[in-house]
């Protein structure tokens, strides 16, 4: 039996509308048209990928996949073009096991009952419901204190109130706010000692609409980095580091290497026993109901500034849950592509490029 995947990289946008009949942004959409082809990384032989463009994701498909092979050289060496299926083709549902999009929301769910997709394939209201609420980044805040070691930094407060915002304002003079649900750096806001009109504005307007909104101190970031897990029936699944770069909250691009390579690479910030603590303490901990699927948990090394006998020093040291991403994310992404050989680094970004979205694959 297979799997249907489907590349829906409106999945945050959609989960913070909470709406079945959801329009994605014009960029969201192209996204998904000119990169729907990712899924077919992960497909097992048997699989299908649904895709706007049939003829336009084979080609994709195949241009990655004789790049991919001379430094991955796994099942991708298999062309498996008859995968890709259009979105006004019908499917063989009584061939299909199991649904896995890049995010589960309603407005997907709606999409796929449209195309006459089975209940018994499709996620109940009531689970949709508890991942979205596990999707608030207090899922984040509340693992936060648990992960807490020494060596690590890191506070998160869901405020209800202009009033709760203001007194951790005078608590930390440079606060960050962040929106429950946003997408792509969207729903943050930096604040330094005083909030401004335009604040005001937008926080009234997130209290209104999402009910409230994460404060949290400013850190002084030096390097974005994550783990991408699998929630299974069996428990949580480690898969790997994601070494990531992003601009303005939003993602840019992901180193592809070895865990080996990418280990030495965080090891010259914080000790790799460290990560390695934090990791178990998740798999340990976190709790996602009955969500089942891919996962990202977002950390970063950060300086802080001490004293010590009237001298001043700074320490690195890590955040370890800025944002948990229930869902597949790009990490998921540069896993599938990552090289087996540790001396073979590369960057994987996502370019918009002659009016279309590309991936990019460039040595480091």
């Amino acid at each position: 039996m297979a799997t249907l995947h489907i590349f829906n990289p409106e999945h945050d946008i959609a989960l913070a509308s909470n709406i079945s009949n959801f329009t994605a942004p014009h960029a969201g959409r192209q996204l998904r048209a000119d990169l729907g082809f990712l899924p077919a990384l992960w497909a097992e032989e048997g699989d299908v990928v649904l895709v706007e463009n049939v003829e336009y994701a084979r080609k994709k498909w195949e241009r990655l996949r004789q790049r991919f092979v001379p430094w991955r050289g796994t099942k991708c060496s298999i062309g498996w073009n008859n995968m890709f299926h259009g979105v006004e083709q019908s499917v063989p549902w009584d061939g299909i096991k199991t649904i896995s999009p890049w995010g589960w929301d309603k407005a997907i769910k709606r999409e796929l009952e449209r195309k006459g997709v089975p209940s018994s394939l499709l996620p109940s209201d009531s689970q949709l419901e508890r991942i979205r609420t596990l999707s608030h980044r207090q899922t984040a805040a509340r693992l936060l204190p648990l992960l807490q070691t020494e060596g690590t930094v890191g506070e998160a407060v869901l405020c209800e109130s202009v009033d709760a915002v203001e007194q951790q304002l005078r608590l930390h003079p440079r606060l960050v706010l962040k929106a429950p649900w946003s997408s792509s750096g969207r729903g943050i806001r930096f604040i330094d000692k005083e909030m401004n009109d335009y604040h005001y504005g937008w926080l009234r307007n997130l209290l209104k609409s999402q009910g409230g909104v994460m404060a949290e101190p400013y850190y002084e970031k030096v390097k974005d980095f994550g783990m991408e897990f699998e929630a299974t029936d069996e428990g949580i699944r480690y898969l790997g580091l994601s070494l990531f770069h992003t601009a303005n909250g939003a993602y840019t691009g992901n180193i592809l290497a070895t865990e080996n390579a990418k280990r030495e690479m965080i090891s010259r910030y914080i000790p790799i026993c460290l990560i390695d603590e934090v990791k178990e303490k998740i798999c340990d901990m976190l709790w996602l109901e009955d969500y089942r699927g891919p996962f990202g948990v977002d950390m970063m090394v950060v300086k802080e500034n001490s004293q010590l006998s009237n001298r001043q020093y700074c320490q690195l040291k890590l955040h370890p849950c800025v944002e948990i991403n229930l869902r597949r994310t790009m990490g998921h992404v540069a896993l599938a592509l990552s090289p087996k050989d540790d001396d073979i680094r590369k960057v994987m970004r996502i370019v918009y490029e002659d009016n279309i979205y590309k991936l990019r694959i460039r040595k480091l």
